[in-house]
């Protein structure tokens, strides 16, 4: 297993995957959060759901994490690696896409993702984490009612926040309309399948985050109305 992280192709293969598992993530994350738009009881429902399943929070959300900083950390590994033996960066080397901005800047557009994902941390893994497992309240009420949903609203009151989950999110559709295809070459897709698979890749990487900020601004704009 050593020997295979070791490899250039067994490195790009790992983060392929890891690529895949938080693609699917984000795709289950942004069907719960549409919920939101159409129906607060049912988004708090599911919402209560997930925080308070054992198999999610013991056993998936553990492999969630682990997902997020693998893919990372063997995002930069790569950089390193390829700088160091060719003097450019592991994205500058996938053939067609050589003189895409997003190629080039694939480091660049995941540091942004990441600092995200902080914010995101401590806008809302946080706080669930401190008040189930430090105040012990599983209850997951607020005033006789489910308290996700207007959680959820609180965050989006500022503009200044919902501003900069909007920029997240357009560096995210940048990083995966490149990441998308990349993955599958990674994993030894035909050139055959190619042009099916960048379509794919555009509709994704376009649709789910513009419904993230759509569901931003939804909030934004709908705040105790």
């Amino acid at each position: 297993m050593s020997g295979f992280f070791k490899s250039s192709i067994g490195r790009k293969v790992a983060m392929a995957l890891s690529a895949f598992f938080l693609m699917f993530f984000l795709l289950q994350h942004f069907a719960i959060n549409l919920l939101s738009v159409f129906s607060a009881d049912a988004f708090n429902e599911v919402s209560h759901f997930m925080g308070t399943n054992p198999l999610i929070q013991y056993a998936l959300q553990p492999v969630l994490i682990f997902g997020v900083v693998f893919h990372f950390v063997m995002g930069f590994v790569l950089e390193l690696k390829n700088k160091k033996a060719q003097g450019v960066s592991y994205a500058r080397n996938n053939g067609a896409a050589n003189s895409s901005w997003m190629s080039r800047n694939m480091i660049w557009s995941g540091v942004a993702i990441l600092a995200f994902i902080i914010l995101h941390f401590i806008d809302f893994w946080f706080p669930e984490i401190n008040t189930k497992f430090i105040e012990g309240d599983w209850s997951g009420m607020h005033d006789g009612q489910f308290r996700y949903y207007h959680e959820l609203q609180e965050k989006f009151v500022s503009p200044v926040r919902v501003g900069a989950y909007v920029l997240a999110f357009v560096f995210l559709m940048l990083h995966l309309l490149h990441g998308f295809t990349s993955a599958f070459q990674s994993m030894g897709s035909t050139a055959g399948r190619k042009k099916v698979l960048q379509n794919i890749g555009k509709i994704y990487s376009i649709i789910i985050p513009l419904g993230f900020v759509i569901i931003a601004i939804y909030h934004h704009l709908n705040h105790n109305h």
